[in-house]
């Protein structure tokens, strides 16, 4: 294995993000994979010209990082601070363990960033195997409650600065709050969201008629947000650094009801029964036997397979680099030079 060099950073880019079956009846845009490629060239080119000398992509079998690894190899000839660009050696499977996979095997070969570019769910899969690697995070996914929202640029400039020590990540970084669900024979973990389903089969996955769900788990809301946590937010919005979470329950026909943005272009009316905050360490039932658990808006767990079920808030979550605070500090260390 070769040496890594002291500033250098992973990249991982889901390919199919973006493209789920909810953009077939609620108008979402796409996210091409042309605009993929331009963006994980921006986020190099950014961190290259702040001091990143090599990069590590995880490959796929769209061609994606191979078409990264070209293009950057060309942009070299004239750019001199393009890093360096580098293809894990991954047996591929199609699946969101390639991503956990390919962020353990970054967070081993000591990258000191990872910027991820996908939705909620591709960002799960990562923090399943980045470690204590922070994370520069982009949303090119359906629904986005996770990811930050900037240009690829600003994220590869932040996660240099991270990188190279320029910003400390005491003022960089945050470590995020965390959803466990545990039941017989599963233990598993959420970002943003759990929401308990009463449709039984697993299906396409997405969380698609309101009046199915039946509990709502949030470990942030933030107002503006488009997803299942869009509920929560609406009627008590709870930020990343506070400590506790929110608890919802569901029935059609509450005297409490929002109206609330699923999907782009899906604003459906929940009737809202119960409200709680959602307290770190302190397990909370789920009360139905039989339906289906959504994990980061995907539904990906059949209940009767495990239930009695649990989930626990924690501050155990992965560690994500916060662009605007690092470009607001750096700006303050330019100010200082002009005296």
């Amino acid at each position: 294995m070769n040496p890594t060099p002291a500033a250098c950073l992973g990249i991982i880019a889901n390919p199919s993000s973006g493209r789920d079956l909810r953009r077939l009846f609620s108008w979402g845009s796409t996210f091409s994979m042309a605009e993929k490629i331009n963006a994980v060239l921006r986020l190099l080119s950014s961190a290259g010209a702040l001091g990143i000398q090599e990069a590590w992509l995880m490959p796929d079998t769209s061609g994606l990082a191979r078409e990264v690894q070209s293009r950057a190899q060309q942009a070299r000839l004239r750019q001199p601070a393009m890093p360096e660009v580098r293809l894990l050696d991954l047996a591929l499977t199609d699946s969101a363990s390639d991503s956990t996979r390919a962020a353990a095997l970054m967070a081993e070969r000591g990258v000191r960033a990872i910027a991820v570019l996908g939705g909620d769910g591709t960002h799960r899969a990562v923090a399943r195997g980045s470690g204590e690697v922070p994370l520069a995070t982009l949303s090119t996914g359906t629904n986005n409650a996770f990811p930050e929202r900037f240009d690829a640029t600003l994220a590869g400039m932040a996660a240099a600065l991270v990188a190279t020590g320029r910003v400390g990540e005491d003022v960089g970084v945050r470590r995020n709050k965390r959803l466990l669900v545990r039941g017989r024979e599963l233990e598993d973990v959420a970002l943003v969201d759990i929401a308990v389903s009463r449709q039984d089969a697993t299906g396409a996955g997405a969380v698609d008629c309101a009046q199915d769900l039946q509990e709502l788990f949030v470990s942030f809301c933030e107002p503006g947000v488009i997803g299942l946590a869009s509920i929560a937010a609406l009627l008590e919005p709870t930020g990343r650094d506070c400590t506790h979470g929110l608890h919802l329950r569901m029935a059609p026909g509450a005297p409490c009801s929002v109206h609330a943005p699923l999907m782009p272009g899906m604003v459906a009316e929940v009737s809202v029964v119960n409200l709680a905050r959602l307290q770190p360490g302190a397990p909370v039932a789920i009360a139905a036997t039989r339906g289906t658990l959504a994990l980061d808006g995907e539904r990906s767990i059949e209940i009767a397979a495990h239930a009695p079920l649990t989930v626990t808030l924690d501050g155990n979550g992965p560690r994500t680099i916060m662009v605007e605070a690092v470009l607001r500090h750096a700006a303050a260390a330019n100010r200082l030079h002009l005296g």
